[in-house]
């Protein structure tokens, strides 16, 4: 129940925008204060970064990371509800679920005193913006730990590796002419959809490795035409590319500009993800994982991309693990509401087990 109405308040902050950011992280500060729990809040392009601590200040430091930040919905998916064990509502999944799991874990760990914990919510995980995020000014600061878990979707189980993002806008040339004539000019809109299912026809499409099976390739944008009667003579086209841990990302442009009459004018990337899974921290989440499954649970990929990659920058493994759910980004995102509690004391057993599973590693 507590997890279900702190996820709900959250859903409630239409996070897409800038002032509703501002008052949701204004809202968790408040959460972690009213329970002793005293925060810290960075900034970033003048938005919120809230970090809250427990525990010793000596001994392992663990960083559990998410955002509250969300892409935008549709009247009425900021307003939660709930079918059966299902909690419907924008952000449910992605992550706003996770995040009110991961507070009140905070809170279960105030009077431990045997590892660090670390809660560290960014305003702008789901921003296009290459440069200036969120998580690299908070590990920037210092604030890295020796572990991080962010609560992407996984459903319950532990992502070791995430594909790398490579967004592009593509110019396509055309030939303008009269509307009433198109066969006498060259529809750079109509020219852009060839544009893309070549990109899809492409070599690197078609590769796969051991936890994925293909890239994923989107046409998230197409920006073309400036009259109703005239033949478009030109036409942007925003790809969003998600490509494998071992793929090159340079190899991937080089054979997206070979294709006729396109002009690669803007890029943003982030590189893949890829953790040991034998790391004594990544073991012990998957034992404390392990009774939500039958089978493995740290053999996954994510197709998506994550703030993980900014903790593994700087040398600290990172990885995703987030309650059962579907839907994220979608009209009915949803995530379980059993599975939240099941989130909860599973990060409270791999805080708690953490000591004991390190020395047996050192040992």
């Amino acid at each position: 129940m507590q997890e279900r109405l702190l996820a709900e308040k959250l859903i409630g902050y239409d996070t897409s925008t800038s002032e509703e950011i501002r008052n949701c992280a204004g809202f968790v500060k408040g959460w972690l204060e009213a329970r002793d729990i005293p925060t810290i809040q960075l900034t970033v392009r003048d938005l919120p970064i809230v970090l809250a601590e427990v525990g010793p200040e000596k001994g392992p430091v663990i960083v559990i990371h998410g955002h509250i930040d969300v892409v935008p919905g549709r009247d009425g998916q900021f307003d939660a509800f709930v079918e059966d064990d299902r909690l419907i509502g924008r952000g449910a999944y992605d992550m706003k679920g996770a995040v009110a799991a991961m507070m009140l874990t905070l809170a279960d760990l105030r009077d431990q005193d045997a590892i660090r914990v670390r809660l560290a919510l960014v305003p702008d995980e789901e921003t296009e913006e290459e440069f200036d995020r969120g998580t690299d000014v908070l590990v920037g600061a210092g604030y890295g730990g020796d572990f991080a878990i962010t609560g992407e979707p996984t459903d319950m189980l532990i992502g070791v590796a995430a594909k790398g993002v490579l967004a592009l806008r593509i110019e396509v040339a055309g030939r303008a002419a009269h509307g009433s004539t198109p066969w006498e000019g060259d529809n750079a809109i109509t020219k852009a959809f060839s544009v893309f299912r070549g990109i899809e026809a492409l070599p690197f499409s078609r590769q796969s490795s051991e936890l994925f099976d293909r890239p994923s390739i989107n046409l998230g944008r197409i920006l073309g035409g400036d009259a109703l009667n005239k033949v478009p003579d030109t036409c942007a086209i925003d790809v969003d590319i998600r490509y494998l841990p071992d793929q090159d990302p340079d190899s991937i442009l080089e054979q997206i500009r070979q294709i006729p009459d396109t002009n690669v004018v803007s890029t943003f990337s982030r590189e893949p993800v890829e953790v040991d899974v034998n790391s004594p921290f990544v073991q012990a989440l998957g034992d404390a994982a392990q009774p939500n499954h039958l089978g493995e649970v740290t053999s996954i990929g994510r197709d998506g991309a994550s703030d993980a990659v900014s903790f593994i920058r700087v040398g600290v493994p990172a990885v995703e693990f987030g309650p059962v759910g579907g839907g994220h980004h979608g009209p009915e995102e949803w995530v379980s509401m059993s599975s939240l509690g099941a989130y909860r004391r599973t990060l409270c057993d791999f805080a708690r087990s953490l000591p004991a599973s390190m020395n047996g590693s050192l040992g």
